[in-house]
């Protein structure tokens, strides 16, 4: 079979390495796994022999006819259920695991239990999935995902790292990140031009008390993007009445974050300087 690059599709074939994955997401005979871009099933197949259900997700109509062909009138073809479309324009079904190989270049335009998720992408669809997992409801146990090694270094850099930006701020508040192993580029068909990597990632159960939403649109501004941000993120909550409930936090941690807050405090309550200053005296 020929593969299509052109939606991403690098196919895992070292075996030792699909076990590796299945044996770091410690699958359950209880748990429905739901798997991203399954390509011909060699990451299927074992999940399948853990697994009480799996639920696989896949955009290639060729890909689904292998998938088929594979387990067609085999014990386990009763497990396995498949999903034709992008897994970003689809709602999530009820899952425990996750796992998947998801397209490592482009995203394409086609449009009961818990969880654990493993995928292979590039920056591209990376971001969108890996928030699209973590913003489920109800909540999945874990995710192993392979991701690009830059991609994925940013997703576990600490506080103080050069690679630590936005995206490990938002995923690191909103889960546990762990990196778990390396994976070359020779253990793909066919080889794709960059190295990989494998994240095990674990939501927060209960998740912080934020407005999602007003949190992110605060990470945006240019001056969070250094890593003094971390300082907001670990400090202390103070109320403020008319406070977007992202923003309950000494202004003073950070000169750029303070501007940023007074202004859009200002903005919705119509409080001068002296009244602001007056409400921070009194907390």
């Amino acid at each position: 079979m020929v593969f299509n690059t052109g939606l991403g599709q690098h196919i895992l074939k070292n075996p030792l390495v699909v076990q590796a994955i299945v044996d770091k997401a410690a699958l359950r005979s209880t748990d429905v796994v739901l798997e991203i871009g399954p390509g011909t099933g060699n990451l299927t197949q074992r999940c399948l022999e853990r697994a009480k259900r799996v639920v696989a997700c896949e955009v290639d109509t060729r890909m689904v006819a292998e998938l088929q062909k594979r387990f067609q009138a085999t014990p386990l073809q009763s497990k396995l259920q498949i999903k034709v479309g992008d897994v970003i324009k689809t709602d999530l079904p009820f899952f425990d695991v996750c796992v998947a190989n998801v397209p490592y270049q482009v995203r394409t335009t086609n449009g009961d239990s818990r969880n654990f998720c493993l995928t292979l992408n590039s920056f591209q669809i990376s971001s969108p999935l890996v928030f699209k997992l973590l913003l489920h409801r109800p909540y999945f146990r874990a995710a192993v995902l392979m991701f690009q090694r830059e991609f994925a270094q940013r997703l576990v850099a600490a506080p103080g790292d050069k690679l630590y930006c936005r995206l490990s701020i938002n995923t690191q508040l909103l889960a546990r990140v762990d990196h778990l192993m390396k994976v070359g580029k020779n253990n793909f068909r066919p080889p794709p031009k960059v190295e990989s990597s494998v994240v095990r990632i674990e939501p927060r159960n209960p998740p912080p008390p934020i407005n999602f939403k007003e949190w992110d649109g605060l990470t945006r501004y240019p001056g969070l993007q250094d890593t003094r941000a971390s300082e907001f993120v670990q400090c202390s909550p103070v109320s403020f009445p008319g406070w977007p409930s992202c923003a309950r936090t000494r202004p003073s941690v950070l000169p750029s974050l303070r501007r940023l807050l007074w202004w859009r405090w200002r903005r919705t309550t119509g409080c001068t300087g002296r009244c602001w200053a007056r409400r921070w005296r009194r907390t």
